[in-house]
């Protein structure tokens, strides 16, 4: 079932692989009538984004971002949604996130360069080009060189959480990214939370911080994990929102711009929200 909104996107100013004109463009051809860009750590895809979804009356662009956050032995990921983005605080945050993901780039290509993969720090950052470095870069780059077949094959073998070319960055904890959400106007949302344990005591716990909804429709989350996690959400009042992840790398696991069950209601909520707090201007 697609939906009309697709809340968790990526461009090429992160690791996504369409610039925001193209994402836009996509977006509107699929049917979406909202959509959010939520790059990680990364704001600086939104001047043009903002500028192509202006072409399309009645398509609405959520300015948003995806913050990656740390707790013990795992990776906990905040989405903020109509966000202050321009805030020089705000930024200057950002900078030094986006410093930490360089650093800790080049330090996983050295693991893997010591683990006898035959790898260039250069090439990652020639295919990252102007988008913070990640993850996917070091993938792609990984597959260009012959390392590894698919993408998926990288992580599970390599760069994922337990791999051994590993690195973490400059740990921020998920309320903190909450906060720091809050503290420019946003509304914070918790993404991907289905693998998460003791998920009710983590939502109560980011609730109190501020946290306003939490993903319920994600990429390759089936109807019992829908169910499950729906429930999660009502009992702690929080939004039921999602969006696909996409990033359009082609991997096994990726959806299509707006290919997930996400009913319009929430989103509807979302919105109105938003426009109470004077994030959008009135009708």
């Amino acid at each position: 079932m697609a939906s009309k909104a697709d809340l968790h996107c990526h461009t090429t100013f992160s690791d996504g692989s369409l610039t925001p004109t193209q994402l836009v463009a996509r977006a509107v051809q699929r049917g979406l009538e909202v959509m959010a860009i939520t790059d990680h750590d990364c704001t600086d895809g939104l001047p043009e984004a903002l500028e192509a979804a202006s072409r399309y009356p009645g398509f609405l662009l959520i300015p948003g971002i995806e913050l990656s956050t740390d707790v013990p032995q795992n990776e906990v990921h905040v989405l903020g949604y109509f966000i202050d983005w321009q805030s020089p605080a705000f930024q200057e945050r950002l900078a030094r996130l986006r410093r930490s993901r360089l650093d800790r780039g080049e330090a996983m290509v050295a693991k893997l360069r010591g683990l006898g993969l035959d790898l260039s720090w250069e090439r990652v950052q020639e295919i990252a080009g102007d988008g913070a470095v990640g993850r996917p870069h070091i993938a792609l780059a990984m597959m260009e060189s012959g390392h590894i077949k698919t993408l998926d094959e990288a992580f599970e073998k390599y760069l994922g959480r337990n791999g051994p070319a590993y690195v973490e960055r400059e740990k921020m904890t998920p309320a903190e990214a909450v906060e720091l959400i809050t503290g420019v106007g946003g509304l914070p949302i918790l993404a991907h939370p289905g693998q998460l344990p003791d998920l009710d005591q983590f939502l109560e716990e980011l609730k109190g911080a501020g946290l306003l909804g939490m993903e319920v429709y994600y990429q390759d989350y089936g109807p019992g994990d829908v169910e499950r996690l729906l429930a999660a959400a009502r009992r702690h009042d929080l939004l039921p929102l999602g969006g696909s992840d996409y990033h359009g790398l082609g991997t096994a696991r990726e959806r299509d711009l707006g290919d997930i069950p996400l009913p319009f209601q929430p989103v509807e909520q979302l919105i109105a929200l938003a426009r109470q707090r004077g994030r959008i201007a009135a009708r």
